[in-house]
């Protein structure tokens, strides 16, 4: 019997593949930890009260907050008032980036966040539920002394959520509340040079807009964007690694058809994962440097999705394919109540996406965390998100006991085996089992991954709580994922060496005649890449 390479492979040359690949998940690690910046950058921005003094609703007119073409500013609304100034006539302008700096396609996505600067007055306090409107209205150019070009327009609105934490009384007055910090705006991709951002807060005491949010001193907004060495380091890696697992998935695949038998479920569940491997790979990224693709962010998200799914339900049939008899096993439709959750969850996760994101095509403003139901529903998906995660690794955890259980059940028959050939089948059940811990570890650090990323997307939204993700988690773990993908279909190769070929004497071939009935009986009805998977599926056969 061929079997598979980790089956056949010498314990010398298995070890130096194994230290193989763990350098290079060593080196993943490094090249985000010495080599890349940190993931992203968070500059923050003070908007410029800027006076239109023509009284005008133009939509030519921008307001730049400094240069040749610097707009008529006043410091505070006290000066406002002074020049009878009305609320309705002014409007905070923030260029981004600030000034002689440049954006560039390889920050990949601009998120803003916003912060009212609010102060106490007795006599204008923050309404319960006040909700503040914004008139807001995006530009780009990619010359200083060119045209603005209106990008996105939109009537916005936010509700505050502010606390004043000392006393309401006229001592306090002037004091400043503490406001959560607010979603404004995400792009996704920064294809020009220079954005501008025209921010009106209209009021109109008839409609009641803009009333009872208190005495807005100033707005705050902090832009974050991907840094531009951890986009080439990312780049680089994809760029490496896309052939890597395209060249072992087809050798991969290849050993397979040659086989006489046609490929079992389990087969073709490691090909499908190299292809799930090679879709989240390929760097198409690398065209978002000279295209304004502002959907790259949410094709992003649908293919780490896709690679999600494939994972997920990898493990759970790589476990049930060692546990199921051999009338249940090699049929994926064994495996619907397991798979089926893993697949209704993705579908979940791609719809949360389009809600988002897919909105923000058109409207780089919208959030879903803007309305009080849309905040509660996010934050429920995302606790829920990380909820299923934790019982989805434990759940793993007891097949993966499970398999551990049925494997030791099947060494009862190794004890009445010659010394060459128990040691021979010892070594394949601990190879199996170091896969399988090796399997768990994997599984664990995506799961860290997934609810750490989903927290840290949302961070501003938790109270000021911040999880810190540096460039040797991103890329480490990326270079976990390939790593293991490229073992499996390494190791669960058809050989060409098969396993007695000049070892067994003429002598032994009648003793291991008895060995073959007790640990393989009616093994040769029985199809798998490895000796494992048959000697666990046997049971209901016998």
């Amino acid at each position: 019997m061929a079997g598979a390479i980790i089956e056949n492979m010498s314990t010398k040359k298995l070890v130096i593949v194994g230290v193989i690949l763990l350098l290079f998940q060593a080196f993943s690690f490094m090249v985000g930890g010495l080599i890349a910046p940190s993931p992203t950058t968070a500059v923050h921005y003070l908007a410029t009260k800027c006076v239109d003094a023509v009284k005008t609703s133009q939509k030519e007119e921008w307001f730049m907050p400094w240069g040749p073409d610097q707009c008529s500013k006043i410091k505070d609304f006290e000066e406002a008032t002074a020049k009878r100034i009305e609320a309705n006539n002014i409007v905070f302008a923030v260029h981004i980036p600030l000034p002689h700096r440049e954006m560039s396609p390889w920050f990949q996505f601009m998120l803003v966040i916003l912060q009212f600067d609010i102060a106490f007055k007795m006599h204008n306090q923050i309404e319960d539920g006040a909700m503040a409107t914004m008139d807001v209205r995006l530009a780009y150019r990619d010359d200083l002394m060119g045209l603005w070009t209106e990008m996105a327009h939109s009537i916005e609105h936010r509700k505050l959520n502010c606390n004043f934490t000392t006393s309401k009384t006229p001592e306090n007055d002037g004091r400043y509340y503490e406001c959560d910090l607010l979603p404004f705006m995400e792009v996704g991709s920064v294809s020009h040079k220079y954005y501008l951002l025209n921010i009106r807060l209209p009021v109109n005491e008839r409609k009641k807009v803009n009333i009872g949010i208190g005495e807005i001193k100033d707005i705050r907004l902090v832009g974050i964007h991907q840094n531009g060495g951890f986009t080439k380091v990312w780049f680089a890696m994809k760029t490496f690694l896309t052939p890597s697992i395209l060249i072992i998935m087809i050798w991969y695949w290849k050993r397979i058809t040659q086989m006489t038998r046609p490929p079992v479920l389990l087969e073709k569940i490691i090909f499908a994962l190299g292809i799930s491997m090679t879709f989240i790979n390929i760097p198409v990224e690398w065209f978002s440097v000279g295209f304004d693709w502002t959907w790259m962010l949410l094709f992003g998200d649908i293919r780490q999705g896709i690679f999600y799914a494939m994972l997920l339900s990898f493990w759970i049939i790589f476990c049930g394919e060692h546990l199921m008899d051999q009338t249940e096993r090699n049929r994926l439709s064994v495996y619907w109540k397991q798979v089926g959750p893993i697949v209704f969850g993705s579908f979940c996760l791609f719809i949360f996406d389009m809600c988002e994101r897919g909105v923000q095509l058109k409207n780089p403003f919208y959030s879903i965390w803007a309305s009080d139901v849309g905040t509660e529903l996010a934050m429920a998906f995302i606790i829920v998100a990380g909820i299923c995660a934790c019982l989805y690794f434990l759940f793993l955890c007891f097949m993966v006991f499970q398999v551990f259980r049925n494997v030791s059940g099947k060494r009862s028959a190794l004890p009445a085996m010659t010394k060459a050939r128990r040691l021979h089948y010892e070594g394949l059940i601990f190879r199996f089992k170091f896969l399988m811990l090796v399997t768990l570890a994997c599984a664990a650090m995506t799961v860290i991954f997934f609810i750490i990323s989903q927290v840290n997307e949302g961070h501003w939204h938790w109270g000021g709580y911040t999880v810190q993700v540096n460039s040797a988690f991103f890329t480490g773990i990326y270079g976990m994922w390939n790593l293991y993908v490229f073992a499996l279909m390494f190791l669960y190769a058809p050989s060409h060496k098969r396993y007695g070929d000049g070892q067994s004497s003429v002598g032994d071939q009648g003793g291991n005649s008895g060995e073959d009935i007790q640990l393989t009986t009616t093994i040769t009805h029985v199809d798998g890449p490895t000796e494992i998977y048959k000697m666990t599926g046997k049971e209901a056969q016998e």
